[in-house]
Parts: structure tokens; C-alpha cells; sequence
């Protein structure tokens, strides 16, 4: 009754072009479902973003739900997810990718999902990490485990978004570390993140997790800019 009331006084918007939502609508309308820029790498074996980490990093798999452009609908939903407390936009998109990547063979082994941690001092002040939601949605439809302590973030650092793609930023790569007890080896590990831009962070990442005996390692991102 009371959410009744308040869809009455306050309907919901889509987070992507605020357009009223319909009953039947959850946090994006229908015509943003249906138009925002879909990477589908994953869909057509495209292997551009492996090409982006060629001679840093070996990837098994890596792919992208969404093309990221500035002033567009995805860069809305981001922005809602980061930094207008919209949480569960994380899920949301987590169950739009992991329902795709469980219908691809090249997925079906991963052993764990582990996303990019954010330091303890912004987790507390916004509350969340934004990319949780993601990863335990994906984990969930790949039928597999999640890890958010297996990789730590020690230091805070500055974001990356506005930053060209080959910058290298050290104070990202002494960011990370694993845990002291880093568990099982040889998994396969589907390292997940909200926006791929300059993938110093990624890579920084990955990096860590590499170090792990016999560690493969696939990337998903919510959307590659």
C-alpha cells in the first residue's frame, strides 16, 4: 500500500533517460532496454577487449554488457549506480550479463567471481560497493562462488574515468593486493568492474590474481568506454 502511494505521488524513472517507468518496467524503460549500445562481444567471440591488454595481460575470456558514451543513457546508469545511492542497478545488470555469459560454453568453468574492491574509506561513505551486486548476480546464473575478500584495496586512489586510455598510473598498481590466505589455485577467476577506461585498474587487478598458482583469468565489465 505505502509503495503504491508513493509510485502514485512519485512514479519511478527510468535511471537511463528518466522517463516514467510502466508497472511492468524495472529501472530501465523498455526503449532504453532495447537501445542502449550493447557491446555483444561475448555473443560473437569478439576479442577486443583481450586486444587492449595484448603483451600485459593473458586472458582466457573478456567482454563488455555496454558501449560507455559521455552524455549518453549508460553513462546516466553509471551515474545513478555510483553516486546516487541506486544499488541495485548493480543486480540488474549483473542478471542482464550473467543470463548471456551462462549460455556460452568459453563460461561455464569459471570458478569464482571476484570483483575490484574500493577502499574501506569509500565503501563507508557511500555505503556499497557498486559493483557487488554485479558480481553475486553473475556468479549466481554461472552457478558458481563469489569472493569480495579475496582481493583487497589498501590504498585510495583517484578515479580513472577521465584519464586517456594508455595512461599508467603506479599509485593504481600498489593499490591492490590478495588476501594473506589466498585459497584454492588453479580456478578459474571472472574478475568483474563497472567501467573499463584506461584498464590500469583491471590490470592492477589481475596482476594480484595472477600470482596465484595456476590461475586462468576472464574479465566482465558493466561497460567499456
Amino acid at each position: 500500500m505505502l509503495q503504491s502511494l508513493k509510485d502514485l505521488f512519485f512514479p519511478p524513472c527510468c535511471k537511463s533517460c528518466a522517463t516514467h517507468l510502466q508497472s511492468f518496467e524495472q529501472f530501465i524503460c523498455t526503449d532504453c532496454r532495447h537501445n542502449l549500445p550493447l557491446t555483444n562481444y561475448h555473443k560473437h567471440n569478439d576479442d577486443a577487449i583481450k586486444k587492449l591488454f595484448y603483451g600485459r595481460l593473458k586472458l582466457t575470456n573478456a567482454t563488455a554488457l555496454f558501449h560507455f558514451e559521455k552524455r549518453g543513457g549508460v553513462q546516466q546508469l553509471m551515474h545513478n549506480l555510483k553516486y546516487r545511492g541506486d544499488k541495485n542497478i548493480s543486480a540488474f545488470l549483473g542478471e542482464w550479463l550473467g543470463h548471456e555469459l551462462a549460455q556460452k560454453t568459453n563460461y561455464k568453468d569459471i570458478d569464482l567471481v571476484v570483483p575490484v574492491p574500493i577502499h574501506p574509506k569509500k565503501k563507508k561513505t557511500r555505503g556499497y560497493n557498486q559493483v557487488d551486486g554485479f558480481a553475486i548476480a553473475i556468479a549466481k546464473h554461472l552457478n558458481t562462488s563469489f569472493s569480495d575478500s579475496l582481493l583487497l584495496k589498501s590504498k585510495n586512489t583517484k578515479t580513472q574515468v577521465f584519464k586517456g586510455r594508455f595512461t599508467r598510473s603506479d599509485e593504481v598498481f600498489e593499490a591492490f593486493s590478495i588476501a594473506r590466505d589466498a585459497g584454492e589455485q588453479g580456478l578459474h577467476i571472472l574478475l568483474v568492474d563497472d567501467i573499463l577506461t584506461t584498464g590500469a585498474t583491471l590490470e592492477a587487478c589481475a596482476i594480484q590474481l595472477l600470482q596465484i598458482p595456476n590461475t586462468k583469468l576472464s574479465i566482465a565489465v558493466m561497460a567499456i568506454a
